[in-house]
């Protein structure tokens, strides 16, 4: 499963591959604050919490954007993060602002 968390919802919905984080959350109408959808705003930016085995690997722009430090703490861009397999991934929205 996959489960989205915002300072005002919690989701939890059956994970799709090949879509990213943002494309689930947008999907199930889960209010998640993004502007670009190419990971150079970085409103989308996530704490993954379980489940970051299942999803690709930090894209070029991902490493632009984020500290590495934030990326091995299991900070990603939502728009950028996409689900590789099923299983137990847990999501929290952590915009900077």
């Amino acid at each position: 499963m996959l489960e989205l968390k915002t300072r005002k919802t919690q989701k939890t919905m059956e994970p799709l591959t090949g879509l990213s984080l943002l494309d689930h959350a947008l999907k199930n109408d889960v209010e998640w604050g993004f502007s670009c959808t190419r990971g150079t705003c970085a409103r989308c930016r996530c704490y993954v919490a379980a489940g970051r085995e299942l999803l690709s690997l930090p894209s070029d722009e991902e490493e632009s954007r984020l500290e590495h430090e934030e990326i091995e703490q299991g900070y990603r861009l939502a728009c950028q993060c996409i689900v590789k397999q099923s299983g137990t991934i847990s999501v929290t929205h952590k915009p900077y602002f």
